[in-house]
């Protein structure tokens, strides 16, 4: 069995905005990223999107599976601490409408704790090629919260 994998990270902070909205997760491409040997998370998209600035622009949050199979994913995140009482998340296939249509799986919402929140979560679902993956958040704090550290996995068992 061949298993593909796409490993996202994101060192820099994120301001998710207060406004009760779920927003994409985004993550840097190149060297930025620990591994995508599969081509999974490109800045020219396989509908033929090319990303020109990943901190600005929703797609660099994408993950496209290169096969049809049983999907892995994990996620991590690290958010600063802040005026919040609860962040949620949740992995979402077609999170941006582009192909099969918004379709959200694992959400969970988590009370604060004092300082930081440290979240991991892992989900696992069937993934097929034309629709992407992102981890969405959000929280509902009255002003912006950094989340400072990210990381989203896809591991495809085909």
């Amino acid at each position: 069995m061949t298993v593909q994998i796409c490993s996202l990270i994101v060192n820099e902070p994120q301001s998710i905005p207060a406004d009760g909205q779920y927003h994409v997760v985004r993550f840097p491409f190149g060297a930025g990223e620990s591994f995508d040997d599969c081509n999974m998370h490109q800045t020219a998209q396989p509908d033929g999107y090319a990303v020109t600035d990943w901190r600005h622009d929703d797609r660099s949050g994408l993950i496209w599976p290169a096969a049809e199979g049983w999907g892995s994913l994990n996620a991590l995140m690290y958010w600063d601490d802040g005026s919040y009482s609860e962040i949620r998340s949740r992995f979402v296939r077609d999170p941006l409408d582009l192909s099969t249509g918004f379709d959200s799986t694992c959400t969970e919402d988590t009370p604060s704790t004092p300082g930081g929140q440290y979240r991991a979560k892992h989900w696992e679902l069937f993934v097929h090629p034309g629709t992407p993956l992102a981890l969405m958040v959000k929280h509902d704090a009255g002003r912006s919260v950094n989340l400072s550290f990210a990381e989203l996995k896809l591991a495809i068992h085909s």
